[in-house]
């Protein structure tokens, strides 16, 4: 494959998204993020160009990249693929299977976990949606319905099949046509499962020894269990409470699937979980402002990580300048339950809550639809003040002009976690008027230098989904699956949802 074309990465732009990649008991995570937004110019001047090297894949057919959403925004697919080999097809040692308790590959091309990760075209915020492996859907290329996961095997042996019948005996073009085959039909699947082709712009692939290859590079990230634990399968043997971890035992951490109280969705948990202090630990002057370790980490993620081609690495960062940590949150797809269906133990998913679920995270505050004018609210200036984190003001901006305020222009503060409404004393009325406005029951607070007739409208983190006046829930609905640690393995309907975890938290987990 080609190597990867492109400009380095200038270190003030260098924050992103970090997301989690799933196997069938072994676990890959996708240190995508990690190459794409933590590697910098300062990186670049002293080890070269950190671009150079990558293995790349033609996924979206012979357009270099699928052309530029109108919207602007990115949605990337992030896989774990099941693999024994490197990025570059060749076999991992058996030293190294060995000491990552890999064993036999019982489930080999299998990816089982995608990540859907969304940012808008402002890049203040990042949503990162998982797709549990064993999600019961149709499989596009005519195989009929089966667990998420199958997508890129059936596929991959399917074309594999042919083309050694036709007459192919150079197996490593045979294998190299399978893939690509593979990640094709899986994009083409998640595509048709959320009803929306085309969606997806990226790719972003992952094997075995990325994950523990990159940790040790990075010197171990923090993480916190509820409890100590210990499990053969995964070869995980940690102690409860906080605690670095790396290599082998960061591996277990995010591999672990039995002895788990809700099974793979604990697992999930866990991977984000690790994550918030993976992008604390990339993102942080111990690694950014080191070159030697910078330079670990660009070879470690080198040997493994395989991208779509053609990805404007340049641009995006640009589009990720005003991204941090604190901007990134996790997500589930809700689900209905465990069943088994023709054999095969699965979970059962509702599609049109799914997409609307997914509608919802990556709708970026669409504007409402126009309203009528509440009385008395030209009366009434409104000034904004943005501490969300996304783009929240821009929804809000054009919701209170719908109902008839006037609004001065918007003013940025630091990330808050709630939303206020600060009114000169004598202005209650102005202040009702747009509380109503907003929806829902925001916070109100006298203040004697806010002027006569004007309403100081400070958003925080509890309107990045919209407040209630503007259409969508601040939080997520119950029906939704757990975002963190799941009460029940079955995230039947009307659980409750738990907050997602916020990348740069060290949340406790299973």
């Amino acid at each position: 494959m080609a190597e990867w074309p492109g400009a380095p990465l200038p270190a003030h732009r260098g924050r992103g998204a970090l997301v989690v990649v799933r196997r069938s008991g072994k676990v890959a995570l996708s240190i995508l993020s990690v190459i794409v937004l933590g590697l910098t110019w300062y990186a670049w001047q002293f080890i070269g160009d950190p671009q150079a090297g990558f293995t790349t894949t033609e996924v979206f057919g012979g357009q270099q990249q699928r052309a530029k959403p109108l919207d602007g925004a990115v949605d990337i697919l992030l896989v774990g693929q099941d693999s024994r080999t490197d990025a570059q097809g060749n076999p991992l040692p058996r030293e190294v299977l060995d000491m990552l308790h890999a064993g036999v590959a019982d489930g080999e091309r299998q990816t089982d976990t995608m990540i859907l990760v969304h940012i808008p075209q402002n890049g203040k915020h990042a949503t990162a949606i998982s797709f549990p492996r064993d999600t019961y859907v149709e499989i596009t290329g005519g195989f009929g319905k089966h667990k998420l996961n199958s997508a890129y095997v059936y596929a991959y042996n399917d074309t594999s099949k042919t083309l050694q019948a036709a007459g192919n005996t150079d197996l490593k073009d045979v294998d190299e046509q399978a893939k690509l085959a593979g990640r094709k039909n899986l994009v083409a699947t998640l595509e048709k499962f959320l009803g929306k082709p085309g969606m997806i712009d990226r790719y972003a692939e992952v094997n075995l020894a990325s994950f523990y290859e990159v940790t040790k590079a990075i010197g171990g990230v923090q993480v916190c269990l509820k409890a100590p634990v210990q499990e053969k399968k995964s070869g995980v043997h940690l102690a409860g409470g906080q605690q670095t971890v790396q290599g082998v035992q960061a591996l277990a951490f995010v591999r672990q699937r039995y002895g788990l109280p809700n099974g793979d969705l604990d697992r999930i948990a866990r991977q984000q979980a690790f994550l918030s202090g993976l992008a604390n630990k990339v993102l942080s002057p111990e690694v950014l402002a080191n070159p030697v370790t910078l330079a670990r980490l660009i070879d470690s993620v080198k040997k493994s990580v395989v991208l779509s081609s053609g990805w404007d690495l340049a641009e995006f960062a640009d589009q990720m300048r005003g991204l941090t940590v604190g901007n990134v949150e996790f997500h589930t797809i809700p689900t209905e339950g465990n069943a088994v269906i023709g054999g095969a133990d699965v979970l059962r998913v509702d599609q049109s809550q799914v997409q609307a679920e997914v509608g919802r995270l990556t709708s970026d505050g669409a504007p409402p639809p126009a309203s009528a004018t509440l009385p008395g609210a030209d009366a009434v200036t409104v000034e904004l003040f943005d501490g969300s984190g996304t783009d929240a003001a821009t929804t809000t901006r054009s919701l209170l002009q719908g109902k008839g305020f006037h609004l001065t222009d918007d003013t940025e503060l630091s990330t808050r976690s709630s939303t206020v409404l600060r009114y000169h004393p004598s202005d209650d009325a102005a202040v009702e008027l747009v509380r109503q406005a907003l929806g829902g029951d925001p916070q109100a607070e006298p203040d004697a230098d806010v002027a006569s007739g004007h309403v100081r409208v400070l958003l925080g983190k509890d309107a990045r989904g919209g407040l209630s006046g503007q259409g969508q829930p601040t939080s997520t609905p119950a029906t939704s699956a757990p975002h963190t640690t799941p009460s029940s393995s079955s995230s039947a309907p009307g659980t409750p949802a738990t907050p997602p975890i916020t990348a740069g938290e060290v949340p406790c987990v299973n």
